[in-house]
């Protein structure tokens, strides 16, 4: 009898845990269909999740998230509004939005976290959710440039292809700046138009051009032109090169400028040469030559320059010897200089004179064709 009571007992000590076990965790349930998606990163995912009150009276439930990983974010709503608490009303049941962001950078991984409902008496119940990341995430931007190293003398101008990547999930207005030294012009160009900035959308990437043009008087040299694009709360950066070969020009003159000179027949005149570097970049192994009239000479201290740095001269002295027959008048005799690199010449206008000597014995001639004919005269002049 005291068996059969005890055991009675037990089964109603077990039946009311029971039912106090199954309305303190079962008063309010939580149900979406889809809790498990994938997602790339910086994108949202829209959770609809219904909450049922299993109990005939108002359940008044707050709402929390947990286990969300770092950076992460949520909101919950309901009709449109943000709320922190929802009363549903006696076996009925009422739906909410978990609107879940995923940052922009995070490793692809799985993650798991809990949309977690607790009612006035504080039980509590709990929907899990695992979100796939199907890539790695970033946010930056990325300058890549096809050719960054340019060659060109200093008329060049030098253009360089561009890509600007946007990797954020927004679209970002890139500023176009740079660091090109003092004299240097650098000009951006979109589609054929020139710009001070483009709009690139979010996980794309749009092309620019690049001209750079050097001052005039830039010397043969490599230079670094930085650059740089600017977005919000992005930027990258990267630096063209330019190298400046330089302009070969060459120029024959002399010290004063004046092309001219004269000389005797016979004899020879010294003139000093000077060889100028007029362009931008050194000039090496510089020979020299005359081209004179017939049966004269000519010869040079130095017949060749080894080198000469830009904007800088070298002097020479040029011989030029006249023929013994040379006629008086106006001759002309071209000096030319003739680099590896580049080649000029000048004509120089040299004035033959007769020798004095001849003009000596041209008189004492005369004088003695004079003496003669008195002599014959006083000789035989009387008879």
């Amino acid at each position: 009898m005291y068996k059969k009571l005890i055991s009675l007992l037990m089964v109603m000590l077990l039946t009311s845990l029971t039912l106090s076990n199954s309305k303190a965790f079962a008063e309010v349930s939580l149900f979406t269909p889809y809790t498990g998606l994938s997602v790339t990163p910086g994108e949202s995912i829209n959770y609809s999740v219904d909450i049922i009150n299993n109990e005939s009276n108002i359940q008044n439930v707050t709402f929390d998230v947990d286990g969300l990983p770092e950076d992460w974010s949520y909101s919950i709503t309901a009709d449109g509004n943000d709320i922190q608490q929802l009363s549903i009303l006696g076996n009925s049941e009422q739906t909410i939005g978990l609107e879940v962001s995923v940052p922009l950078e995070i490793e692809k991984d799985d993650y798991s976290f809990n949309l977690v409902a607790t009612d006035e008496n504080g039980n509590q119940s709990s929907l899990p959710f695992l979100t796939t990341v199907t890539e790695e995430g970033t946010f930056k931007t990325e300058l890549s440039v096809d050719q960054p190293n340019l060659e060109g003398d200093t008329g060049s101008s030098f253009s360089y292809s561009a890509t600007i990547q946007n990797r954020t999930a927004e679209e970002q207005n890139y500023a176009l700046t740079s660091s090109a030294p003092e004299g240097w012009a650098v000009q951006y160009k979109a589609d054929g138009d020139n710009v001070t900035s483009v709009t690139v959308d979010a996980n794309s990437e749009t092309s620019v051009t690049i001209d750079v043009t050097p001052p005039e008087n830039a010397t043969a040299d490599t230079y670094e032109i930085p650059i740089q694009v600017a977005g919000s709360g992005t930027s990258a950066e990267e630096t063209l090169e330019a190298v400046i070969t330089g302009t070969y020009d060459l120029n024959v003159t002399t010290p004063t400028g004046n092309l001219s000179t004269d000389i005797t027949a016979g004899d020879s005149r010294v003139i000093d040469i000077v060889v100028e570097n007029t362009g931008t970049a050194k000039l090496t192994n510089i020979e020299l030559s005359a081209t004179t009239p017939p049966n004269w000479e000519s010869e040079f201290d130095k017949s060749t320059i080894t080198e000469i740095e830009a904007g800088e001269s070298k002097t020479v002295k040029a011989t030029l010897t006249a023929g013994d027959d040379a006629l008086a008048g106006d001759y002309v005799t071209t000096i030319s200089a003739s680099a590896t690199e580049a080649s000029a010449e000048a004509d120089f206008r040299v004035s033959v004179q007769t020798s004095t000597l001849w003009g000596i014995i041209g008189v004492l001639i005369i004088v003695g064709v004079l003496g003669g004919l008195y002599y014959i005269y006083r000789k035989y002049g009387r008879r």
